[in-house]
């Protein structure tokens, strides 16, 4: 499982989720409501285009936490339990079990994101006028309102808490927890996984490291815009810089729209890669796997003292 391996899956439930195709398909015909029309388009294009940031960093986040808890369990089974015969505290079916739970993000916790960042671009862009010009840096300004819509805290939230983290994971306990009665060890095995998962989503380090993700991923998007913000030669020759060039916002918005395809593209893009090879991410993913070594140190120094000293 990778995350480029994913990325149709997110960028297919986006688009079922958030059909611009289909008002554009209905403005060809000229209908008498196109401003209506217009308007529900602003709306969806940025919002899939939005989501679909918010929803990739999660995804690179995520998946580099989960991997390296297996690869930790893994660990642990080789060096530590494998030798004595114990059963694999993370078997295959296990890990497979586990590693589906990521489906919340692109089920439900994909739902609720796009309702919550839908509201937000309503919120910033609901207002603006079809014809009102906005500059790079003006459209730079109306993605930090949205994010800070959407990342919000409640004041009853916990301050190291990234209120994201319930788009990534159900609030409460895995569904299988629910099932007291009839749990086989695999079930309580994954359970035990899902359970560190969160606690690791819940941790101060993991904000940071997604609140980086996330600048990283919209600068990304901005960087890409910029390419249709360039100045003419009539700019040019007035010394015309792209923060300086100002576009309907009528024609921004096929512009914002079909950034999800670069987003979420499956064939390694700029986008993608600067999150993966982003340090924070490694170094974060790299520490969530050394505890693992840590756990086993501990095991091996509490086996060498002698029965005596228990």
């Amino acid at each position: 499982m990778t995350v480029l391996s994913m990325l149709p899956t997110l960028r297919d439930a986006l688009m079922h989720q958030l059909n611009s195709e289909s008002l554009t398909s209905l403005l060809k015909n000229r209908p008498a409501n196109k401003l209506e029309i217009w308007e529900d388009l602003k709306i969806i294009s940025f919002t899939r285009s939005i989501v679909a940031v918010y929803s990739t960093c999660m995804l690179v986040v995520l998946l580099r936490v989960q991997l390296n808890i297996i690869g930790g369990y893994i660990y642990l089974d080789n060096v530590t339990l494998g030798k004595n015969g114990t059963t694999p505290l993370a078997p295959p079916e296990v890990q497979q079990q586990y590693l589906s739970s990521i489906q919340h993000l692109l089920g439900d916790g994909l739902t609720e994101l796009i309702t919550i960042v839908k509201q937000a671009v309503h919120k910033v862009f609901g207002s603006i006028s079809l014809k009102q010009t906005l500059s790079l840096l003006e459209l730079e300004q109306k993605l930090k309102d949205i994010r800070e819509v959407v990342e919000h805290k409640d004041l009853d939230q916990i301050a190291s808490y990234s209120p994201l983290c319930h788009y990534l994971m159900p609030d409460e306990e895995n569904p299988l927890a629910s099932q007291a009665c009839g749990l086989t060890e695999r079930d309580i095995a994954t359970i035990k996984l899902l359970n560190e998962t969160r606690d690791m989503l819940e941790s101060p380090d993991f904000s940071t490291v997604l609140s980086t993700c996330l600048n990283r991923g919209f600068s990304r998007l901005l960087d890409n815009m910029a390419e249709f913000f360039r100045p003419t030669e009539k700019d040019l020759s007035q010394n015309s810089s792209v923060n300086s060039v100002s576009l309907p916002l009528a024609k921004i918005i096929p512009i914002i729209n079909g950034q999800i395809h670069s987003v979420c593209s499956e064939t390694p893009s700029h986008f993608v890669q600067d999150l993966l090879m982003m340090e924070q991410v490694k170094d974060f993913a790299a520490n969530v796997y050394e505890a693992f070594k840590t756990t086993q140190r501990k095991i091996k120094n509490y086996m060498d003292i002698p029965s005596c000293q228990l």
